[in-house]
């Protein structure tokens, strides 16, 4: 009689598989981060995550509008600009190239998606590093924080529904939160990074934004040893008023999402960043990996370990796929 429990029993059809599976992922879920470059004329592909651009402003808004079509629930924008300096300037000037991106978006879109708008000044600093320096060359942390306060206001009068703030200083959620609640935008909400890595696979992004970083952030960004120290991070943001909680990159720290889900009252979401999409991307490329399938099993890993959206360059395709299984 051996064995009497057969758990395959409910594996044995599709149908039933679809009636008890546990974890689902819809377009919904899902969120696109975008970049966008000053000063060039067409699309420039990033070499070291294929498929993926830097925008014009003109293609932004196509893409855009195809990945709303494709019911993606929100854009995450990230800026390029042509120029840097010490101060990040061009994060806080209005015709900047990433709040002039974002009143585009704004008018095209308006509230058919979420328009979420990065917060972090790495994009704009010829340093590189996430806020202004000391003189002794180190992030100045509460400098930052008033710079970051001045961007927040800027990119919620620019048409962002969300501001992402994700240069780990400390503080910067409370400081965000009382700028926009002192200029009228209460309303704007607050999507914290909370648990940001020192990660190596962050690599293909610093191609993706022109990055200029000299050095490395470990004296901001989170040790990657560290899990306890997630759960503290989040506490904090949370206390000072974050509407959602982030943990990036995702699928090394699946252990560092179950643990802030367990714990937080507010939405959860996890980065699937530039190294894991260009892993995947490249072993499929080489065959060795069968693309769809490994892009929608990695995205399900992600949900099932606790996250409520799911950010990814994927996003608008992967959106595509899933409603083609629905159909």
């Amino acid at each position: 009689m051996y064995p009497s429990h057969r758990p395959r029993r409910l594996r044995r059809n599709p149908a039933l598989r679809r009636l008890v599976s546990e974890t689902s992922v819809e377009p919904r879920h899902l969120v696109l981060p975008m970049f966008v470059r000053e000063g060039i004329d067409e699309p420039l592909p990033i070499a070291s995550m294929p498929g993926v651009v830097q925008h014009t402003r003109d293609s932004l808004r196509k893409a855009a509008v195809d990945a709303v079509s494709a019911g993606v629930g929100g854009l995450m924008l990230f800026g390029v600009p042509a120029q840097h300096d010490a101060e990040g300037s061009g994060a806080v000037d209005p015709d900047g190239i990433l709040n002039v991106a974002l009143r585009d978006l704004h008018s095209e879109l308006g509230d058919d998606t979420v328009l979420m708008a990065d917060l972090c000044l790495d994009e704009f600093t010829d340093h590189g590093h996430c806020g202004v320096l000391d003189e002794d060359g180190n992030v100045d942390n509460d400098r930052t924080l008033q710079i970051y306060g001045e961007m927040a206001v800027v990119q919620a009068q620019s048409g962002a529904h969300v501001v992402g703030p994700s240069g780990m200083m400390d503080g910067q959620v409370g400081v965000i939160r009382d700028s926009l609640d002192a200029t009228g935008f209460a309303d704007t909400s607050i999507l914290a990074y909370s648990a940001k890595y020192a990660s190596a696979f962050f690599g293909p992004f610093r191609e993706a934004v022109d990055s200029q970083l000299k050095g490395d952030r470990n004296t901001y960004q989170q040790d990657p040893a560290n899990g306890r120290e997630a759960l503290r991070e989040a506490d904090l943001d949370l206390a000072e008023g974050a509407d959602m909680v982030m943990v990036k990159p995702a699928m090394s720290y699946l252990d560092v999402l179950r643990d802030i889900a367990g714990v937080a009252d507010v939405p959860v979401a996890a980065y699937q960043v530039s190294g894991e999409y260009s892993m995947i991307e490249a072993a499929a490329a080489n065959g060795w990996l069968d693309r769809q399938r490994t892009v929608l099993e990695s995205l399900t890993s992600i949900r099932r370990a606790g996250a409520d959206i799911v950010l990814t360059y994927w996003a608008a395709e992967a959106a595509q796929w899933l409603r083609g299984t629905r159909a």
